[in-house]
């Protein structure tokens, strides 16, 4: 990412940084790190890790004083579609966020630019760095411009349980036992990803991959939906 495209975002979001490597960093991938070792560079993982708070600690905060009759349990579950992978993601591209990550070349010739997981985790990163260098009021300011407003057109309200879906269907028509199981746990343990897979009667019928455990299901579930063609 060149000076030009770090004048450019900051000018898009309106926010100028005090600390430029800050910025910088929240869009360094480790894998261009491994590839530049001896350089001062240093990956977004531990911004990400902040971030994440951040974003978890502001959300709840819009929902409890814009929504002052949502119980605990309705905003618990709204914002969990908030802030999970697919909502970070459709943030990170409405921003391009992609086309600024700096990656390296073998993660970059894997479609890394693209990778759901990555794109969430720059945004996180994002957060993270914002709040370092601006404080949570910025941060704030920067949400009720680019996310806030997407939560009040109730974009997230109709949160979609693919597991209660896939359930009810197999039991209407009795097809038997579903067996949900965690096949492959990766990444350090404050930035894991699970991959979840979905069994009917022992039998495959989809996988699905997440940021936790019960994402990774409700992937799978979508997943076995689909292949049974009652979405």
């Amino acid at each position: 990412m060149s000076a030009v495209d770090f004048k450019q975002l900051q000018n898009t979001i309106g926010v100028q940084f005090r600390n430029e490597r800050l910025l910088k960093q929240a869009f360094t991938h480790s894998s261009y790190v491994n590839e530049h070792r001896g350089r001062p560079f240093q990956d977004n993982e531990r911004l990400e890790f902040l971030g994440d708070a951040v974003l978890e600690l502001t959300v709840s905060q819009f929902l409890f004083t814009h929504f002052p009759k949502m119980s605990e349990g309705e905003m618990t579950k709204l914002r969990a579609a908030i802030v999970c992978e697919p909502s970070l993601v459709r943030f990170a591209e409405s921003l391009q966020f992609g086309s600024l990550v700096l990656l390296g070349k073998g993660e970059e010739m894997t479609g890394g630019r693209r990778r759901p997981a990555l794109l969430a985790d720059v945004f996180e990163a994002f957060i993270g760095a914002l709040y370092l260098d601006q404080g949570l009021k910025t941060v704030n300011t920067f949400l009720d411009k680019f996310v806030f407003p997407s939560i009040d057109r109730g974009e997230f309200t109709k949160v979609t349980d693919y597991k209660s879906q896939l359930q009810e269907f197999v039991q209407r028509v009795n097809l038997g036992e579903i067996i949900y199981q965690i096949v492959e746990e990766k990444g350090p343990a404050h930035n894991r990803e699970f991959v979840s897979e979905v069994l009917l009667n022992g039998n495959s019928m989809g996988s699905g991959m997440g940021r936790s455990k019960k994402e990774a299901e409700q992937h799978a579930a979508s997943a076995a939906l689909s292949k049974l063609k009652v979405r």
